[in-house]
């Protein structure tokens, strides 16, 4: 299943989800691909990948100067690979626009890749080409939510973008999903917004929540997923919960063919 792992606001838990959620997911013994399409590259960063050895990146498959497979590297995780993000992939907005099927340079690169169980893309938190390309090569979105006062504004928009995609340009791509991240359950703000978009998005939303923790924040600086750095404190017990519920939600698919 190809997942992208989208929000347009910035620092909602995006990037920290895609790493633990792709940790979690490798440790069930499934082959996991992260893609980092955000221009900031901190998926990359979140698997130890050193910017110093990122020239061959996702950056260079969307303009066709190599082939997917050649931007792959592993990670000290089992089974999970991650094609990383560089510095020029700021500058793809501009350069894809006059692109032949601008919109389908990232589905174009999957299909051309192996088998994956699960490829996860993480997105830029805009909602523009690059967003878009990962919208058009998914087969759902699980969207990061923090509970803060415009979380259901944004929401909104988003879900405008997807029923886009989906009309025009991706047939299958779905919501799989809202995940509620740095939830604090102390603050009564917290409680009212996760109560809200609740009321709202009913089943839509995981009962899994993403405590506010500090070893999650922590854990990037090591080039580690929190699953690694600290296995056991509240947000490496989350982001397992999470997985088992992803997996319970996910298309019964043995596996994503993206050959």
């Amino acid at each position: 299943m190809i997942i992208a792992v989208a929000n347009q606001k910035g620092g909602v838990g995006k990037t920290t989800t895609t790493v633990n959620l792709a940790t979690a997911l490798a440790a069930t013994g499934q082959s996991v691909l992260v893609i980092d399409i955000d221009p900031q590259g901190n998926a990359s960063t979140g698997f130890g990948i050193d910017r110093r050895t990122r020239a061959a990146s996702v950056y260079q498959v969307l303009l066709g100067q190599i082939a997917a497979e050649e931007a792959l590297q592993t990670t000290r995780i089992p089974g999970l690979s991650v094609m990383p993000s560089n510095a020029a992939l700021s500058g793809a907005e501009i350069e894809l626009v006059d692109l032949d099927r601008r919109s389908h340079r990232l589905e174009a690169a999957i299909d051309s890749l192996g088998h994956f169980d699960h490829v996860l893309i993480d997105c830029p938190p805009s909602l523009g080409l690059l967003t878009v390309n990962a919208l058009v090569a998914a087969d759902g979105v699980l969207v990061p939510m923090q509970c803060e006062f415009y979380a259901l504004e944004g929401l909104s928009q988003l879900l405008g973008t997807i029923e886009r995609v989906r009309t025009g340009l991706n047939p299958r791509l779905h919501l799989l999903g809202i995940v509620l991240t740095m939830v604090d359950r102390r603050n009564r703000l917290t409680e009212n917004v996760a109560d809200d978009v609740r009321a709202v998005m009913g089943d839509k939303v995981f009962k899994t929540e993403i405590p506010r923790n500090v070893r999650l924040s922590e854990a990037p600086s090591h080039g580690l997923p929190a699953l690694l750095y600290d296995s056991r404190c509240a947000g490496s017990e989350a982001y397992v919960a999470l997985a088992r519920e992803f997996l319970g939600r996910s298309r019964p698919l043995p596996a994503t063919k993206v050959a």
